[in-house]
């Protein structure tokens, strides 16, 4: 089951995945961003008469402006989709997960979840939501045999920077970003483990406990430095 708003790239995947491994893949296209946008995708699923064991919340975007200076429609869309689909989702499908007595739930935080950041506030905010909710849901269910993992990685070669207007930075020519296929297969596997949460590579777990020890007044400031444009 793929879910995203363009329905020709879906069925590009649909074709790949149904010729490489043998499988049926069902599509949706579908704006998450939109109202009731999430329940579509559940009624849907319903209505096929589909179970879903594993889920993956991973759509997001995020946008490098002042929060003053950034358009205040973009800056809603990204809190629709990072945070209210993602919690939507999360919701109607470990319900039905509880009842059938297990499961398993894969949602997309951020290193960027443990710290504010300058330049990407609304971003930095709307995954540290993601990670608290899925810590949280993760600790209510697995006494119902359903997990709730939170995948925190760092900068990732992917789209995510030129629709946050930040492939030009300095920063992130300077490192060598993982490939999204690697971060991807990171997340898979400590979901079906059941983990808590996982941050892939080495050096976002060096990010992520320097960010919890070192003054906030510090961390915010580097982060600012790192961030803007």
């Amino acid at each position: 089951m793929l879910v995203a708003r363009n329905i020709q790239k879906l069925n590009e995947l649909k074709q790949k995945f149904e010729s490489k491994f043998n499988i049926a893949v069902y599509v949706i296209g579908k704006d998450l961003t939109l109202p009731n946008a999430a329940q579509d995708v559940y009624n849907e699923i319903v209505t096929q008469k589909l179970n879903i064991d594993y889920l993956m919340n991973n759509a997001g975007f995020g946008d490098n402006h002042a929060f003053a200076d950034a358009d205040w429609n973009k800056l809603k869309s990204m809190l629709d989709l990072n945070i209210s689909a993602l919690a939507q989702m999360t919701y109607l499908f470990s319900n039905d997960m509880k009842l059938r007595g297990g499961g398993r739930i894969l949602n997309t935080a951020s290193v960027a979840a443990f710290m504010s950041g300058p330049y990407m506030a609304n971003y930095c905010a709307t995954k540290a939501y993601v990670l608290s909710l899925s810590n949280a849901v993760n600790y209510e269910m697995r006494k119902f045999g359903v997990s709730v993992t939170a995948l925190c990685p760092g900068p990732t070669a992917s789209q995510f920077w030129a629709v946050s207007e930040m492939e030009d930075s300095p920063y992130l020519k300077k490192i060598n970003l993982p490939s999204a296929e690697y971060v991807a297969k990171c997340g898979y596997r400590a979901m079906l483990k059941g983990k808590r949460a996982i941050a892939p590579c080495w050096w976002n777990k060096f990010m992520i406990g320097a960010i919890r020890i070192l003054p906030k007044s510090l961390v915010i400031s580097v982060a600012a430095k790192l961030m803007k444009k």
